[in-house]
């Protein structure tokens, strides 16, 4: 009787023991984008830095490193960023996302104690980069131009340097020994900073041997509107108030003072008002809440302090301790009209926080530079019409924050260093995006966030101290575990153990994870369905 074929085949027969021949599919290791990556304007790799700081001790250092590789300012970005990277985290859909900015101060912070450097320049090129303005966008040009060997001298009109980081963001938010803890490691790098410098021509200042510019003036003037006034009414500006409280004045508000505007320099505002001493600030905003502007963890800790709010009014005329507000109403299209309902405030003040709007005057009449509405036209390099003239931060159409101007500031430094080598920016590929189906969420375990305590509301409202505290070394610990690794292997060795053909090897070597052994893989797909962060795919076997 003859026997079927695979009995007929010695146990050592390739043909008898390499399941591969079944195979119309194999499976691949892959790397998508984590969501709080793309989400991220400085360009920071946050899933890899949070996958150093899972291990704590000298895992942390490993951590600020990479952090600093995209973004130099690591401890103010944990207390001044409003985290997208946490709006977009996968993890929000399951609990409560990561609660990456709290340990991205951790780390911050951590870096200033322990005295850790930045990467240090690359050889000298030879080139000479001026820069108008040292805020985030002109130091965070300043930094990755200078580690690509380049001299770098900034011009920064102020007496000191921050730019809004100093001027407009208070010190209960940003206490200024870490801000100059961050700036200082930029400058020890060689770059040259010249304080109460302004540079009135963009193009007189190349003029001076410099091979490009890069503009990063902030918005430091506040828009003012036409309120009709008494002759004995206060009206002040926002920018102002907050520039010379840090300069050390003590603007008269007295002791009722109504804010103007529904974005976070009006939250800042009333809330600066409040810790000099006025008994009661009034936010007055024509739209609704849901409509305004500022974050939520502005509105939160301003209500927190006494803040008022005054929602769907106007101010119409203001008068020595009274203004004349007007009711509004929404529209069909949500736009806000009046109602010709009229109403009294008592304030002794009014602070005008309707936006800012940067000093352009330094491209005035420069050839090729285009202004539309208030901001300079720019490529995708950040650079303008005038060849080797780039401009970035509130300079150029974007949102004004913080972290975007850090990023521009590193995508001007990229554009600035091709343009001078004379290449083009390197584009490259952009991974498929870690979506929440693509992952395995069974397999991690709950664990709810761990949120960082607040000052006293009440203690707060009477001094500059910061409101918001950090993470201590285990609570940091456990919030950057909690990361689920989006589209990214974390040698968890599901895939390993699951395979019924052994074909997964793990190859024990830092970094190189897995391979699978073709030889044996038949393309069941069983590694790909455990993966639990989707870090491998199904392809067809002719690929």
């Amino acid at each position: 009787m003859e026997k079927p074929f695979a009995i007929t085949l010695d146990v050592g027969s390739s043909l008898a023991n390499k399941t591969g021949s079944w195979r119309t599919e194999r499976a691949v290791y892959i790397d998508r984008l984590p969501p709080c990556n793309n989400a991220c304007p400085a360009g920071e790799a946050v899933q890899e830095w949070l996958y150093e700081a899972e291990e704590g001790g000298e895992g942390y250092e490993r951590a600020w490193r990479r952090i600093v590789e995209d973004n130099p300012f690591p401890a103010i970005m944990g207390r001044v960023c409003y985290h997208p990277c946490e709006t977009a985290c996968n993890r929000g859909q399951l609990d409560e996302a990561v609660g990456i900015n709290s340990v991205e101060r951790f780390l911050g912070d951590a870096g200033i104690e322990r005295g850790w450097t930045l990467p240090g320049p690359a050889p000298d090129t030879g080139k000479r980069v001026l820069i108008a303005g040292a805020g985030p966008s002109g130091l965070a040009a300043a930094y990755f131009l200078r580690r690509r060997g380049h001299a770098v001298t900034i011009r920064e009109a102020g007496p000191e340097s921050g730019g809004m980081m100093r001027w407009g963001i208070p010190r209960y938010r940003l206490p200024r020994e870490v801000l100059d803890a961050e700036v200082a490691r930029i400058l020890d790098l060689g770059v040259e900073l010249e304080t109460g410098a302004t540079v009135t021509d963009a193009e007189a200042a190349l003029a001076e041997g410099f091979d490009a510019a890069f503009l990063a003036v902030g918005a430091q003037i506040g828009k003012r509107a036409y309120i009709p006034a008494g002759s004995a009414a206060h009206v002040l500006d926002a920018v102002s108030m907050l520039h010379g409280v840090e300069a050390g004045e003590r603007p008269l508000l007295g002791r009722t003072v109504a804010v103007y505007g529904g974005g976070d320099t009006a939250m800042d505002a009333a809330r600066t008002a409040k810790r000099l001493g006025a008994s009661d600030a009034v936010v007055v905003y024509r739209r609704t809440r849901e409509q305004m502007p500022a974050h939520d963890v502005e509105v939160e800790e301003a209500a927190e302090e006494g803040v008022l709010m005054r929602w769907l009014s106007t101010i119409k005329r203001a008068d020595e301790g009274r203004l004349v507000i007007e009711r509004m109403e929404l529209d069909a299209t949500g736009f806000p009209q009046p109602t010709g309902e009229f109403d009294e405030l008592e304030a002794d003040s009014v602070v005008l926080a309707l936006g800012q709007d940067c000093d352009l005057s330094l491209v005035e009449g420069v050839p090729g530079i285009e202004v539309d509405d208030g901001v300079v036209a720019v490529g995708p390099n950040l650079m303008t019409g005038r060849p080797g003239i780039f401009a970035g931060g509130d300079m150029v159409p974007a949102e004004r924050s913080v972290t975007v101007a850090v990023g521009h500031g590193r995508r001007a430094a990229e554009g600035i260093d091709a343009w001078l080598r004379g290449a083009e920016p390197e584009a490259g590929a952009e991974p498929a995006l870690a979506s929440f189906e693509t992952l395995n969420t069974w397999y991690y375990a709950d664990a709810s966030r761990t949120h960082r305590p607040r000052l006293d509301a009440v203690r707060r409202q009477s001094n500059f101290d910061e409101v918001v505290a950090g993470h201590d070394a285990s609570t940091a610990l456990f919030e950057a575990r909690r990361c689920m690794s989006c589209g990214n292997c974390f040698s968890c060795d599901n895939c390993f153990g699951v395979c019924p053909d052994n074909a997964v090897i793990k190859l024990g070597r830092p970094g190189e994870r897995y391979e699978i052994d073709l030889d044996f893989c038949k393309g069941c797909g069983l590694c790909v369905a455990e993966c639990p962060s989707g870090a491998i795919q199904m392809v067809p076997e002719d690929i």
